[in-house]
């Protein structure tokens, strides 16, 4: 589980894809502590969640030592996320596993992207900077104002809702420490809605 806080920015330095491009073994580039990562562990990447099958240290970068981890992305990844666009050097919202103690400064995320949104309009404002999203209808019926979504791995509230699209608001120091200032119309975000809305629409059918 997560929290939609990302707690660091990593960074695509090779990928490997299998002959039948089903799988995409990905070294990723970060500032965590090496001795923190172990095989086996979660780590969210643009609200993804994967998982480590190795981890090094790599000090021939900027001439200082550079953790990096590597992860695999299966079909079923490649094909409902951003992850079939990721190259040698895409930027990705890093987060690490919530452990029990944790603060909870977003909202109960999982790390299972539901879908793509794609970025309508941006308006940067003097304080801050208004995004504007459409989704699939499917997923449209999860999203409500002033409830949360995830995208790319970061914990939002949607500030309104019209039809499949919704927009957000977005303060400064949120794109200085995430990948969203970089978005732009025609962008194509990960997406997860709230686990709440989903839950409470399933038992909404089961009446």
């Amino acid at each position: 589980m997560f929290t939609g806080i990302v707690t660091d920015i990593g960074e695509i330095t090779a990928l490997t894809p299998t002959a039948q491009g089903q799988l995409h073994r990905l070294r990723i580039a970060c500032r965590y502590d090496r001795a923190t990562i172990a095989d086996g562990a979660s780590i969210a990447c643009n609200g993804v969640c994967l998982t480590v099958v190795a981890s090094g240290v790599d000090s021939g970068r900027a001439c200082h030592d550079n953790t990096w981890f590597e992860v695999d992305a299966a079909a079923e990844t490649l094909g409902m996320t951003t992850a079939k666009h990721w190259a040698v050097g895409t930027r990705l919202n890093l987060e690490r596993a919530l452990k029990i103690g944790d603060e909870l400064g977003g909202h109960i995320v999982a790390g299972h992207a539901d879908g793509i949104a794609t970025i309508v309009a941006r308006d940067d404002l003097p304080d801050m900077a208004r995004f504007e999203l459409s989704t699939t209808r499917e997923l449209a019926r999860f999203i409500a104002a002033k409830g949360s979504v995830t995208l790319d791995g970061v914990s939002l509230t949607v500030n309104k809702v019209a039809d499949v699209t919704f927009t957000v608001l977005i303060i400064p120091h949120t794109l200085s420490v995430t990948t969203i200032g970089a978005w732009l119309p025609g962008s194509e975000v990960n997406i997860e809605v709230d686990l709440m809305a989903r839950y409470a629409a399933r038992l909404s059918e089961m009446k």
